[in-house]
């Protein structure tokens, strides 16, 4: 539930009430919910209002160039009062994508982005938003109708809450990355993608010069806008954002000493069916 605090932690006043003093960040997960969640219950249920906020695989979609964020299958099938069916799943079975060409689903989704607003967010994190439109036959990556939906969401809060920040969290390179400020009326951040791989293989390599290169080339963000630099994060250091700045070899390099100090590597599903370190 998107406006649920879990009992066990607190309520929404006790948010406020660190709002006090500190400056708080929430996370808005965009592109899917948990298949616990009430909206995907009411589905399976065959509930009119939400027939339409997911995504129903049929056999003539080719799918063919989606790129997969992980190993895992792009659809898992569902019991509901209509039968089995097979629903868009681009992370996992337990998070189930929501269908933004359905208006209610972009009206729902910005009525929790209001409602973070009203509880004392300052920065919202958009997650997983490069996912966010799907289009059979195409990559159903940063398609210009999520670029839309993202100034969308803008717009609004431009109007009623001036002061709330946008972040995109979009682990791509450095180039489609930062597509999201588009023209200053998109995400105010993102994240900083290529830093924390390019950190890491500096200090592997012992060598500066890859991550020097790139900080030369970085240019200036636009006015109002700006990086959010990090080391980590909770998906761990992404690879996508290291490839073009340094040799394969290094990137190889960079998995090998990660296993060999412990570390695990996650995979995504490759076009031709392969699965690669992510």
């Amino acid at each position: 539930d998107y406006r649920a605090v879990d009992p066990a932690v607190g309520t929404w006043s006790d948010v406020e009430a660190v709002c006090e003093n500190f400056t708080l960040m929430f996370d808005i997960v965009l592109n899917h919910i948990s298949q616990q969640s009430d909206w995907f219950q009411k589905f399976r249920q065959g509930d009119p209002q939400y027939l339409d906020f997911f995504i129903e695989v049929t056999p003539e979609m080719d799918l063919s160039s989606v790129v997969r964020p992980r190993s895992l299958p792009l659809f898992h099938e569902f019991e509901t009062s209509a039968g089995p069916k097979k629903i868009w799943t681009t992370f996992s079975r337990d998070q189930v994508d929501l269908n933004y060409g359905n208006p209610q689903v972009l009206c729902a989704m910005l009525e929790v982005l209001l409602h973070y607003v009203e509880h004392g967010a300052r920065i919202i994190r958009l997650d997983a938003v490069a996912f966010l439109w799907k289009t059979p036959g195409t990559t159903c990556l940063h398609l210009k109708q999520t670029h839309q939906i993202i100034k969308f969401y803008r717009d609004v809060l431009s109007i009623v809450a001036p002061h709330v920040i946008l972040l995109t969290e979009t682990n791509v390179s450095h180039k489609e990355n930062i597509s999201y400020f588009g023209d200053g009326d998109e995400a105010h951040m993102v994240y900083q993608f290529s830093l924390p791989s390019l950190l890491a293989d500096a200090l592997i390599q012992e060598d500066v010069r890859p991550l020097r290169r790139w900080l030369l080339s970085v240019d200036a963000p636009l006015s109002g806008t700006t990086f959010f630099n990090f080391t980590a994060s909770h998906d761990g250091i992404g690879i996508s954002p290291l490839k073009g700045l340094v040799h394969q070899e290094r990137i190889e390099a960079l998995i090998t000493a990660t296993e060999k100090s412990g570390g695990r590597i996650s995979f995504r599903r490759a076009p031709d069916g392969n699965d690669v370190p992510y």
